[in-house]
């Protein structure tokens, strides 16, 4: 049952969203392009270094979110997927907004007992679903802003499908890291032939209500999600923990909409490849025992790694469960995840060409005025597979032609 509502919501969630794109450029724009069309609709706060190359949009409007960046100034490839059609119609569809973005703020979980995505009774499947308007389309307080961060605020009230009313406090700073910095996150330092743009965001939750947050209520997360222009040689990278199953759990979650194909998820010794290029549906999960704190993809076509590190604190394993379902393990969840973007049917619409990098906090008790950080940082590195190669191998332990290799990409 857990997959039959999930496959039947996708079928009509881009008809729903009002979002399914007749069309896209086989070339994601450049960043000048993306921001002058964003500031066409909305608020844009563009964040850049001294030279000028390295830059990220912020849009408080969208929940503080990070849309797009660079790393070769307003001529620049603009990294992050934006969902043109979506925000020009100027339409709020009623179950969820997908505007794009490199580094969205959700909270899960998505489903079960605990949901705060479903009404308390109601049945799980796509007519019942409804993101949270705090986190969908309610907009962010801008605290301070400077020439590189911005500091974001939200209030936030929701009540799970068990009736557990939460009061919390959303706090996000958005960081664009300079180089040094970067360097140092990476632990590498790449040729000077490669192009990089690094930022963060420091995702803070507080309880501000009055009861603690306990698991026979229901616990919430950070969630954290980016998207990506999807390229026809793209391929998701994600290293793990290897081990025996009896002792840390399968490898991959790859049930979540159907099975995925062998030909677009191979699992190695100690990293699994995800096909990427949004032209098949799908989506994958690594839990909390089986994940290690950096994942990545590869863009064959134009020549773009990609890199996202999070916060993983240590022994922890209990995860949300976002499976649409009564669970009998609300609490084992996944704390890596990642998706592709594809069809609904052979030649149908879809929501766009993108994938997503997706990481997850720990379910979190607080109590009363308790508070909990997740911090998510990506960072693009474009140049030749010479130079990208050295950072592959160091970061994510893999060659690029590895990564080439592995699905045929």
């Amino acid at each position: 049952m857990k997959n039959k509502w999930i496959r039947k919501g996708l079928v009509t969630l881009a008809m729903l969203t009002q979002s399914a794109l007749p069309q896209e450029k086989a070339t994601p724009p450049t960043f000048g392009d993306d921001v002058e069309f964003l500031k066409k609709y909305v608020h844009v706060i563009v964040l850049a270094d001294a030279s000028g190359q390295r830059q990220v949009a912020v849009i408080p409007e969208y929940q503080g979110r990070i849309m797009t960046s660079t790393a070769a100034g307003s001529r620049g490839l603009s990294y992050g997927w934006v969902n043109r059609d979506l925000i020009a119609s100027r339409k709020v569809a009623p179950h969820i907004n997908v505007f794009g973005g490199e580094d969205r703020f959700w909270l899960g979980p998505e489903g079960g007992q605990f949901s705060i995505f479903f009404a308390k009774g109601n049945p799980f499947d796509l007519e019942h679903w409804f993101t949270p308007a705090s986190i969908d389309t309610e907009p962010y307080e801008v605290l301070s802003k400077s020439r590189d961060r911005v500091v974001c605020r939200k209030p936030i009230e929701l009540v799970n499908y068990s009736g557990t009313k939460f009061q919390l406090e959303v706090n996000r700073e958005l960081r664009l890291l300079e180089q040094t910095e970067a360097k140092k996150h990476l632990g590498a330092a790449p040729a000077s032939g490669v192009n990089m743009v690094a930022f963060e965001s420091v995702n803070s939750i507080k309880n501000t209500g009055r009861h603690a947050w306990r698991k026979e209520s229901g616990l919430l997360s950070i969630w954290i999600l980016g998207m990506f222009n999807a390229a026809p040689a793209t391929t998701v990278v994600v290293p793990f923990r290897k081990g025996l199953e009896s002792t840390l759990g399968p490898i991959v979650n790859d049930s979540y909409f159907g099975k995925v194909p062998p030909e677009r998820l191979m699992v190695k010794d100690g990293v699994l490849f995800f096909a990427a290029d949004a032209s098949y549906r799908s989506k994958i999960g690594v839990s909390p025992k089986r994940a290690l704190p950096t994942l990545g993809s590869y863009d064959a076509v134009h020549h773009v790694l990609t890199i996202a590190q999070y916060t993983l604190p240590a022994g922890a394993t209990e995860y949300v469960n976002s499976m649409w379902e009564m669970q009998k393990e609300p609490f084992g969840g996944d704390a890596v995840n990642s998706y592709n973007d594809g069809p609904q049917k052979p030649g149908g619409t879809q929501l766009g060409k993108f994938y997503e990098l997706e990481t997850s906090s720990p379910a979190l008790a607080l109590q009363p005025g308790g508070s909990a950080t997740h911090v998510h940082r990506t960072i693009h590195l474009q140049g030749s597979e010479q130079d990208l190669d050295p950072i592959a191998r160091s970061v994510l332990g893999v060659s690029i032609a590895e990564i080439k290799i592995a699905l045929k990409r």
